[in-house]
């Protein structure tokens, strides 16, 4: 199979960085945020804020997941440890996936939507779950081993370089990390080219309902909190459009306002981003 080769442009979007050194600093912020997150869940330990898609404690908040949108069967399902409580829905209840479908995961974390989504698609399926963060990357390998998972394969890698040939992937979801992406254009790019023609994305993420102001945009707390990496649903729509995808769908969340406020408590971020969840197309080819 031949492998993508990656455009030569550099796609700039309205992120919270527009400089290859603002970038590469933002990205080495996340990574580190969510390593810490990944070694205190393995030590039992809190990191952060666990209500928030940053933060971890002992012991998961099951109403938390559930505000979320998941169920106790869902919750009950995985194996201990891989539901950490990071997300902003529930990309599930949008995939419709079907037995035997290839499945992708952006930012699979500790493997919680992976494995719920293994369950779906069952032994002839296959799930891929890619992470850039090796803390994230342990768990997930370890969780998978631990329970038997046949079907599920965990890879290093960054969602903007996808480790994966072309045209091999029925679905891809993701679960409140392209926000924290800061090439979201490269993002959307190498899921079309992975996506099989007739293909979908069906993902759960934040969206910016109102500009947000330089203080928050330049704050990195805020951004490794998917507050300040979230873009216009507007700006959104222009993205996916320009990767190549049709019959685009973004549908606001504002319920989400909700837990968004204790996230960063006293932020006022619930007044500027939401919740959305976000579905599109890989068209077929005429």
């Amino acid at each position: 199979m031949d492998y993508y080769q990656p455009p030569q442009t550099e796609y700039v979007q309205y992120v919270a960085v527009n400089t290859t050194k603002n970038r590469e600093d933002f990205k080495r912020e996340v990574r580190a945020a969510y390593g810490g997150v990944a070694e205190a869940d393995t030590q039992n330990q809190s990191c952060g804020n666990s209500r928030s898609c940053c933060g971890v404690s002992p012991k998961p908040d099951s109403k938390y997941s559930q505000e979320l949108g998941y169920s106790q069967e869902d919750l009950n399902s995985v194996p201990e440890g891989s539901n950490m409580g990071l997300g902003c829905g529930n990309p599930q209840a949008i995939a419709s996936l079907n037995p035997g479908e290839v499945v992708l995961d952006l930012g699979a974390g500790g493997g919680f939507d992976a494995f719920l989504a293994a369950r779906q698609v069952g032994p002839k399926g296959k799930v891929y779950g890619v992470d850039m963060t090796p803390e994230m990357l342990s768990k997930a390998r370890e969780n998978a081993s631990k329970n038997g998972y046949k079907n599920v394969q965990f890879l290093l890698g960054e969602i903007e370089h996808l480790p994966l040939p072309n045209n091999t992937v029925d679905t891809i979801i993701s679960n409140c990390v392209i926000n924290l992406s800061t090439d979201k254009q490269s993002v959307f790019h190498e899921s079309f080219r992975v996506l099989k023609e007739g293909g979908r994305i069906a993902i759960s993420d934040m969206v910016a309902s109102k500009p947000l102001p330089p203080e928050m945009i330049n704050n990195k707390d805020l951004y490794c909190n998917c507050i300040s990496g979230a873009i216009t649903i507007s700006e959104l729509k222009s993205i996916l459009a320009t990767a190549g995808f049709t019959d685009i769908v973004i549908e606001p969340q504002e319920n989400s306002r909700m837990f968004i406020k204790d996230w960063v408590p006293g932020s006022d971020a619930e007044n500027y981003v939401v919740s959305a969840k976000i579905m599109a197309v890989k068209p077929r080819a005429k």
